[in-house]
């Protein structure tokens, strides 16, 4: 159940990271699988343009999934989601979240995690923050500081970024200098370059 918005903003005040879980999150939790069994994965533009968009803020995006998924190593790639910050295959989420703060020289209650299902819920409590889709688990959602109106893989991760850059201050400011036509995306989120990514608009 989500917390009153003002405890929301202090608590997303102190966010420096997201770490992002990726079925159920990043996608809407379906598997496609090809005829010769290669796997699909369908993911939001939205949410890619949210993740852009944090970057160009100086907020930092990771990845913590439990499985393995060769369509997600593109999709980073695209997003400019330096593999330092992408773990695939976890199987204890917790100390792996832990591990990407200390990569990313940050506190664990400085990250903010978005999960939904039972085995995020370690990796969910340790973070300064909670999120999850609204679709999310039951036993999650009644844990997460945060549940997003948005299901998982249709702008959930969007509506998270939103609410980091409200508690800075920084929304209207940002919705402000889209309507003038000033801003741009980090193309690459280490080189810090901005330049509009077409599929990402």
């Amino acid at each position: 159940m989500s917390l009153p918005l003002d405890e929301l903003h202090r608590l997303a005040r102190r966010i420096r990271a997201v770490v992002l879980d990726v079925d159920g999150v990043l996608t809407d939790a379906t598997l496609y699988y090809g005829t010769r069994g290669e796997a699909l994965k369908r993911f939001s533009a939205r949410d890619g343009f949210a993740i852009k968009l944090a970057q160009r803020e100086g907020i930092a995006v990771a990845v913590l999934s439990g499985r393995l998924a060769p369509p997600l190593k593109a999709r980073l790639r695209d997003l400019a989601v330096p593999p330092e910050l992408v773990i695939q295959g976890s199987r204890r989420k917790a100390p792996d979240l832990a591990r990407l703060a200390q990569v990313l020289r940050v506190a664990t209650d400085e990250l903010a995690m978005v999960g939904d299902d039972l085995p995020d819920l370690p990796a969910l409590a340790l973070a300064g923050l909670s999120c999850c889709p609204a679709d999310a688990a039951p036993e999650v959602r009644e844990r997460c500081q945060y549940v997003c109106r948005a299901p998982g893989g249709s702008g959930a991760v969007r509506e998270v970024v939103q609410l980091l850059l409200e508690a800075r201050g920084r929304w209207q400011q940002v919705v402000g200098e889209w309507e003038r036509g000033e801003a741009e995306l980090v193309l690459d989120a280490r080189a810090g370059k901005g330049s509009e990514d077409e599929d990402e608009r």
